[in-house]
């Protein structure tokens, strides 16, 4: 599925098509298994932890780490634990960059490590479980977490790719089992990040506060430290409280300098409580470097709530090429489809987009997604449906709460729209630079101004 250009092709904006596809694309060649580029001197001397755990795969030194992983096993090409932690690399790779290519780099990688080692290869099946996970294959992700952790009971990294997979199928209560049982099991940051998560979806954002610290305190390299500020600053924004939030990027951006999902994080509070010059400065810089759909909508909506529909325009643009691309390498994208395409392209395809999520998982942010852009569509009986099932768990989000004031007030339930478009705005009123002000102007309308 392709969403419907928003502005003609001119010669910007093909640059800026041009230049996406490009960077994603020419960045695959740059690291392609063991007959890869070498880094030069400096790299060729760093080693491999002949033991290192697939959980230590972090940031921190990551392009050395998988140079050093290539170089070894061009001299060790049996060795299945340096084949499972290189395919984790690729996959934290992609994460930290937004380039899907690689991941077919990564399915290699692991297909290697379980031909060298085909028996009790716990390490490949998390770090495969971790690669579906992120290509959003969620019950090829929990299968293969449950074969690795009947290898290894204790594996931390398959306890969290459970989680994980878990909540991303909608199965919350099993979701907060598994995160309390790898709690008592294997307790760590891993773990506390996911328990934290799952109590925020379960409406209990004070409790996970508390785990979120308890992992802050453990934290002591540079990327645990800005990895768990920022989750305290994300659940902080969530809340409204865009001093705590931005204090918390602050700490995770000392941290390590650029950590992109801290300055995104720091984008989206200075765009919420009115900065948006500093939000867009922010948000341009994650683009740059991590163009997914999601940041170039929260671009595209600064750069609107500042006036200048053309550029954000241009953003919602790039966002069908990266689709593209992300779908060519395995990725499913419809959720991020349908969000995106729902309020900023057509409305029939993220209907489409949305409902095929729907069949796939059945999560709050798929009801979510599904009951807005049946909303768009005209069908908001339906929608209302899909908008009560998104808050079942008990989560407060003020996207959803103000997606169901408006599906209401297409209904004609006044005081029911009245009700969630204020919640939306008393727990978030900045969860959007653009729908945070059709939120107040509705609620204007309703008789209920704030």
């Amino acid at each position: 599925m392709a969403l419907r250009p928003l502005l003609p092709h001119t010669p910007r904006t093909a640059a800026v098509v041009c230049a996406l596809a490009v960077g994603l694309t020419a960045a695959s060649v740059v690291i392609d298994g063991p007959g890869g580029s070498d880094d030069g001197p400096a790299a060729a001397r760093d080693a491999r932890p002949a033991a290192a755990r697939l959980e230590q795969i972090t940031a921190d030194g990551l392009a050395g780490r998988i140079s050093a992983l290539q170089r070894h096993l061009r001299a060790e090409p049996k060795d299945a634990v340096g084949w499972a932690q290189l395919g984790s690399a690729y996959v934290e790779q992609a994460r930290g960059t937004g380039d899907p290519t690689r991941y077919p780099q990564a399915q290699k990688a692991f297909a290697r490590s379980l031909t060298a080692q085909p028996r009790d290869n716990d390490t490949a099946l998390a770090g495969r479980a971790s690669l579906a996970a992120a290509r959003h294959d969620f019950k090829g992700a929990l299968r293969d977490a449950d074969k690795a952790l009947k290898v290894n009971a204790y594996s931390q990294a398959a306890m969290a790719v459970r989680v994980d997979a878990l909540v991303e199928l909608g199965r919350y209560q099993d979701a907060y089992k598994a995160a309390e049982h790898a709690d008592a099991t294997r307790p760590g940051i891993p773990v506390f990040t996911r328990l934290a998560y799952v109590l925020e979806l379960r409406g209990e954002p004070a409790k996970a506060r508390t785990v979120l610290l308890r992992a802050k305190d453990s934290a002591t390299s540079p990327s645990d430290i800005a990895y768990v500020s920022t989750a305290l600053g994300q659940l902080a924004w969530g809340q409204g409280r865009y001093t705590t939030a931005r204090d918390a990027y602050d700490t995770a951006l000392r941290a390590v300098p650029g950590y992109l999902p801290a300055l995104e994080g720091r984008g989206r509070t200075a765009a919420a409580d009115g900065r948006l010059d500093a939000g867009i400065r922010d948000l341009k810089k994650v683009v740059q470097r991590y163009p997914l759909p999601a940041e170039l909508a929260a671009l595209g909506e600064a750069y609107e709530a500042r006036g200048d529909r053309t550029q954000g325009r241009r953003q919602y643009a790039v966002v069908d090429t990266w689709i593209t691309l992300a779908k060519a390498n395995g990725v499913a994208t419809d959720l991020d489809s349908a969000l995106v395409a729902a309020d900023h392209g057509d409305a029939k395809e993220a209907l489409k987009a949305a409902r095929a999520e729907w069949d796939r998982r059945r999560t709050v942010h798929t009801a979510d997604a599904l009951a807005w852009a049946l909303h768009r569509t005209g069908e908001d009986t339906k929608a209302l449906g899909y908008a009560e099932r998104a808050a079942e768990p008990g989560y407060r989000n003020a996207a959803f709460l103000y997606h169901r004031g408006m599906i209401e007030k297409s209904l004609g339930e006044k005081a029911a729209a009245r009700r969630h478009l204020r919640a939306a705005l008393d727990l978030n009123p900045g969860f959007s630079p653009t729908a945070s002000r059709t939120a107040k102007a509705a609620l204007k309308q309703l008789g209920g101004a704030r």
